[in-house]
C-alpha cells in the first residue's frame, strides 16, 4: 500500500518517541520489579472482533523501536479483512520489552483498527457511485497522522492534513472578511504574495453563495455545507465541474448514499475519526 505524503519515517519514529516517553516515562516499575531481565516469552495478538485491520506495520516500529532484538511473525497486514478469534501477529524475545510495548501498539492499532473498519463500511454503501470519501481535521491532538493514515488503510481518502496545505474558506472566515468574494480575492493575493501553490475550498450554504464562488473563478473546491438534496443536486448541476464538489454536515450512515446520487465528488465525514469505536484486540503471552 503506498504511503500518504505526510506518512515519512521520521513523522513516525517521532510519534513513537513522543508516545512511549508519555506512557514509559522514567521506567515501566511493575516490569521492572516483577520480570527478570534475562526472561524470554512469546506473545499473540488475538483479534476480538470482525474488521479492519490497520497499525500492523506501525506495531512492527514500535515494538522494534523498544527493543531491536524483538522478533515478529506476522499473520494479518494492514487493510485485510479480519474476523473474531484470528491471530494478527507472533513476537517473541525480552519478557520486558514486550511488556513495556504492549499498551502503546495496542492502544495505536485499536483505534487505527476501529477508524479503518468503519472507513471501510462507509466506501461500500457509496460503491458504485463517483463520490468519494473524505475524512476531516476532527481528530484526536497529536495522534492525527495515525487516524488519517488509518481511514487510507479503510479505502477513504484524506482531506487536507492540517491548516497548512489548503485554503479551506469556512463560515467563519467569510463572515469576518465580509462575503465569498472579498475572503477569495484575499486569498489569491495572499498566496501570490507568499509564493504558495494551495488549493482553495470554499464553503456555501446555499445556492447564492454557490454562484458567488463560482464567479470568482478561481475556487478550486465548492462545499456544500448541509444542504437538503434537491438543493445540492441544484448546486452541482450549477457547478457543472468547472470545479470539485464537496458534501459535508450532517452525514450519516443512514443518508451518505443518498447525499452520493446527488452527483458530488466528495463526502467528508467527520466521524471517521472523531466518533469511531475502537476495535476489540488482546496481546497474549503464551
Amino acid at each position: 500500500m503506498t504511503h500518504p505524503e505526510y506518512l515519512t519515517e521520521k513523522a513516525i519514529q517521532d510519534f513513537i518517541q513522543l508516545a512511549l516517553a508519555e506512557d514509559i516515562g522514567e521506567g515501566d516499575h511493575s516490569t521492572l520489579a516483577t520480570v527478570p531481565s534475562n526472561k524470554i516469552s512469546k506473545a499473540k495478538l488475538v483479534i476480538k472482533a470482525n474488521g479492519i485491520m490497520a497499525g500492523i506495520e506501525l506495531a512492527e516500529k514500535i515494538f522494534l523501536k523498544v527493543d531491536p532484538t524483538l522478533q515478529l511473525k506476522f499473520f494479518k497486514k494492514d487493510g485485510d479483512e479480519i474476523k473474531t478469534g484470528e491471530i494478527a501477529f507472533e513476537v517473541e524475545g525480552k519478557s520486558r520489552s514486550i511488556l513495556s510495548a504492549e499498551r502503546l501498539v495496542l492502544n495505536c492499532m485499536q483505534r487505527m483498527s476501529g477508524i479503518a473498519t468503519y472507513t471501510y463500511r462507509l466506501c461500500k454503501i457509496i460503491e458504485g457511485t463517483s463520490t468519494k470519501l473524505l475524512d476531516t481535521r476532527k481528530t484526536t491532538p497529536n495522534f492525527r497522522l495515525m487516524e488519517k493514515w488509518a481511514v487510507v488503510i479503510g479505502g477513504g481518502k484524506n482531506h487536507r492534513f492540517a491548516l497548512y496545505d489548503m485554503i479551506m474558506l469556512k463560515d467563519n472566515h467569510i463572515d469576518v472578511a465580509g462575503g465569498i468574494t472579498a475572503a477569495v480575492k484575499n486569498a489569491v493575493l495572499y498566496l501570490k504574495a507568499v509564493k504558495k501553490d494551495l488549493k482553495i475550498e470554499v464553503e456555501t450554504r446555499n445556492l447564492n453563495e454557490v454562484k458567488e464562488a463560482l464567479a470568482t473563478n478561481s475556487v478550486d473546491v465548492i462545499m456544500l455545507d448541509n444542504m437538503k438534496a434537491d438543493e445540492m443536486k441544484e448546486a452541482v448541476k450549477l457547478i457543472n465541474k468547472k470545479c470539485k464538489t464537496e458534501a459535508s454536515g450532517g452525514i450519516t450512515e443512514s443518508n451518505l448514499l443518498s447525499v452520493a446520487k446527488c452527483g458530488v465528488d466528495y463526502i467528508s465525514v467527520g466521524a471517521l475519526t472523531h466518533s469511531v469505536k475502537s476495535l476489540d484486540l488482546s496481546l497474549k503471552i503464551f
